[in-house]
């Protein structure tokens, strides 16, 4: 038997965030806003190397308002990544948009460029309007903005940066968060680093944040009593998550260093299995390592990614396939996009493992244990 479930991503929380949620309730600044509001959002542009950060309720509320900035709207269309989690493209539907799904590339999971490009065609020669790209950092490597935002560029659509999972990672020596005219990142509990529920909206641009800003906090005009003349929406941070943000946001080097370790270590395990690679395109030395997962060719192997996951199951150990993708979910069926089939499979043939921080080596042991004896018994 086991001595507890081991998850994918749990949050890695210690004394350092106990005493930074102590310090923030002691001070009296228990409602929305206050002093450690300001302050992550000063430590996470600096971090980022963006001048404004605006900290919000979740990453999705970073999203919803990241597109509103842009203009967004009904009659639109918003250009995104398939595979993804399903926030990116709900965030779409609220703005009335509508989303169009993009297709993999082959070795990253992320946006292909080429296909963003010829639906860019496609859809400026129809005449429509389209009102955003929003390419996503799959599971903490950074999209190919170097390919994106030129494209971007000669048709006159703004990029919004979906960085939800890859706080720490950079591309071509740029910090994530840093790409297109703004950028969300999300500390959600199964995230890199988190505030239980939150997220944060980055941008080069005054206007966009103090904007991002005023319709974070229900629109409210600077006047002593409650006056509104836009319908607004409850997305601020609270101070006392926000304090919890600075003292994750003190250890996030460390915790990507286990990430990467841990990467190894199943590098080293799977290391001359046939059939099976690290989903990564082999170069993880700009990710944040997020979570790492495998992808099985089960002609080539002899066994499928479910079969795994059902014996780490009986280990009590997580494990889950990659993000299915947005064209192939119910509630998007009949939605318009390019599709090659690339994110299908990489959805049939990917399995993510336990890749937290906080992940003890008595875990590691037990999780490659339980690879190993699966493995063995091929």
């Amino acid at each position: 038997m086991s001595d507890g479930r081991i998850y994918l991503s749990p949050p890695d929380v210690g004394p350092d965030e106990e005493q930074a949620l102590v310090a923030a309730l002691r001070s009296g600044w228990v409602a929305p806003t206050g002093p450690a509001v300001a302050a992550f959002e000063r430590a996470m542009a600096e971090r980022i190397g963006v001048p404004h950060a605006v900290a919000l309720s979740s990453g999705t509320a970073g999203l919803h308002l990241g597109l509103l900035g842009l203009g967004v709207g009904a009659g639109q269309v918003v250009v995104t990544s398939s595979m993804t989690f399903a926030a990116t493209a709900n965030a779409i539907v609220y703005t009335g948009a509508e989303p169009f799904f993009i297709d993999s590339d082959p070795v990253t999971g992320n946006m292909s460029p080429a296909l963003l490009e010829s639906a860019l065609e496609r859809l400026t020669s129809a005449g429509e309007r389209v009102g955003a790209i929003v390419p996503v950092d799959l599971l903490g490597k950074s999209a190919d903005y170097s390919a994106i935002l030129p494209i971007a560029e000669r048709f006159g659509v703004p990029v919004l940066a979906d960085t939800a999972e890859a706080l720490g990672a950079s591309h071509r020596g740029r910090p994530a968060g840093s790409f297109g005219r703004a950028a969300v990142l999300s500390f959600n509990g199964n995230k890199v680093i988190t505030t239980s529920g939150g997220g944060m909206l980055l941008t080069e641009d005054a206007g966009f944040a103090d904007r991002a800003r005023y319709f974070a906090t229900q629109a409210r005009q600077p006047v002593v009593h409650y006056e509104h003349t836009d319908v607004g929406y409850n997305y601020r941070l609270s101070n006392l998550l926000a304090a919890l943000g600075l003292a994750q946001l003190g250890r996030l080097d460390a915790m990507i260093a286990r990430r990467h370790e841990l990467r190894r270590g199943y590098r080293s395990l799977f290391a001359g299995v046939p059939g099976v690679t690290i989903f990564d395109g082999g170069d993880d030395a700009e990710d944040n390592a997020w979570l790492t997962s495998v992808l099985v060719d089960e002609a080539v192997s002899g066994w499928s990614p479910a079969a795994l996951s059902d014996a780490l199951a009986a280990e009590d150990i997580e494990s889950r396939p990659l993000w299915k993708p947005m064209h192939l979910q119910p509630v998007f069926v009949g939605a318009r996009g390019l599709i090659d089939g690339t994110s299908e499979r990489l959805f049939e043939q990917g399995l993510t493992l336990p890749s937290g921080s906080s992940q003890s080596p008595a875990q590691t042991e037990r999780v490659h244990a339980a690879i190993g004896g699966f493995l063995g018994s091929i």
